[in-house]
């Protein structure tokens, strides 16, 4: 891995200067990453030199862009362990990766996919189980499709610092769950999730896994065909890429019967008045004009990160995260959400979570962007957890490959003037 002041030089936002011209202490990275000036250029070279509409031309330009396209698509799909870049499905984000495997269920339930698409339905019998600790966005399309076939949605719960009660497994998955969604790190704890015991127990009753993989991409070795999950969905903009991008990733006998829930153009085989016939995957997911510059750049950030070597990656936040959460934990009238000091824990990301003892999360915030450190306030699209943690909001400081252990504990230092500088006592 490159020394850290080369990683940095290659992100010119790194460079400005924010209040009162004060440097930059970028420490939002678990909401949206900073992007470094290969991914930045190689944007800039497609819409200047190569923007044409992919698949669908004979010319120069057409040719040069549905090359760029697929080319970004192999290797988002190295980065993940995929088998074939056909198992990546560009999507708008990570979001609509998610809805896009509700929404085909829920189409497949009213019968649209024939009998190939028989194995995704589901109605009131059936059950589909979440976890406690996810984002909003692995919770509410499953809430949605539970409304619309009746069916019923269950979770698993997790203890006072964040773990998931894998004791619940045998219980809560069972017999009638259709599928299991869970996140492979929170955004709020950091707690990265054994998925071994999730995916075995959803093996045994015959039900589908998908995997939020959001917070683990941009930050540790995955390997989704490794991990056995059946569906994975994660965002260009928090791996170094442009927003507006993202991917879902299948198995490719699954998403090859699984029934679009986006119709149009590029997605068919055949159509007539009558009826139509869809593409394989990924062709029958991505209807209409694609957002090709956005995946031209989600590929050159996913070679940026594997020349930097996602172990590297991990080691290097591990020790940001550490300072993070341990420095955090010991300023006076700050906790911390999730574990500290735990040498059970399996992985943490390089975040914290806390909340600030009588100092509401947008005033801590305002405070620190006041010193120039730019973090996340609020629930962070996770107020389930944050309920069950005994919040209603926290500051969040997260890192990325850029960030450096100055930063974190300038962090920590500004983060014990809060509580002073609204006249409480530390």
């Amino acid at each position: 891995m490159p020394a850290l002041t080369d990683i940095r030089a290659d992100f010119p936002i790194l460079t400005r200067t924010v209040r009162n011209g004060r440097p930059l202490v970028y420490l939002d990275s678990a909401a949206t990453s900073q992007r470094p000036q290969q991914v930045l250029d190689a944007v800039a070279e497609f819409e200047t030199r190569h923007n044409g509409a992919v698949q669908r031309g004979a010319h120069l330009l057409a040719e040069e862009a549905t090359e760029a396209f697929e080319s970004a698509r192999a290797s988002v799909a190295r980065l993940v362990g995929a088998r074939d870049a056909r198992e990546i499905v560009w999507t708008g984000n990570a979001t609509a990766a998610v809805n896009l495997v509700a929404n085909g269920m829920a189409n497949a339930s009213a019968g649209i996919g024939g009998a190939d698409s028989t194995r995704f339905r589901i109605g009131p019998r059936d059950s589909i189980v979440v976890t406690e600790t996810e984002h909003h966005a692995n919770l509410i399309p499953w809430q949605q499709l539970c409304a619309r076939t009746g069916a019923t949605l269950k979770w698993i719960e997790v203890d006072d610092l964040g773990h998931l009660r894998l004791d619940q497994l045998a219980t809560v998955v069972d017999e009638t769950t259709k599928l299991v969604a869970f996140t492979h790190a929170s955004n709020v704890t950091g707690l990265v999730t054994d998925v071994t015991p999730l995916v075995a127990r959803a093996r045994e009753v015959g039900a589908f896994t998908f995997l939020d993989a959001c917070q683990s991409v941009p930050h540790l070795p995955v390997d989704f065909r490794a991990l056995g999950v059946d569906f994975a969905a994660f965002s260009g903009h928090k791996m170094l890429g442009p927003t507006g991008i993202g991917a879902l990733w299948g198995r490719g006998p699954l998403l090859d019967v699984l029934p679009p829930s986006i119709f149009g153009g590029g997605t068919v085989k055949v159509v007539t008045l009558e009826e139509t016939t869809w593409m394989d995957a990924p062709a029958r997911f991505e209807a209409g004009s694609q957002p090709v510059a956005q995946a031209v750049g989600m590929g050159v950030a996913a070679e940026y990160l594997m020349a930097l070597g996602m172990d590297n990656v991990a080691e290097h936040e591990r020790r940001i995260g550490h300072i993070l959460r341990e420095g955090a934990s010991e300023v006076p009238g700050v906790r911390l959400l999730g574990p500290v000091g735990d040498p059970n824990i399996r992985e943490v990301l390089g975040l914290a979570s806390v909340v600030v003892e009588g100092v509401h999360a947008h005033d801590v915030g305002q405070v620190l962007d006041d010193a120039g450190i730019a973090v996340r306030v609020g629930h962070h699209c996770n107020q389930p957890l944050h309920k069950r943690l005994g919040a209603q909001s926290s500051t969040r400081a997260s890192a990325h490959v850029y960030t450096t252990e100055d930063e974190a504990w300038f962090f920590v230092e500004k983060l014990a003037t809060v509580r002073p500088f609204f006249g409480m006592s530390s």
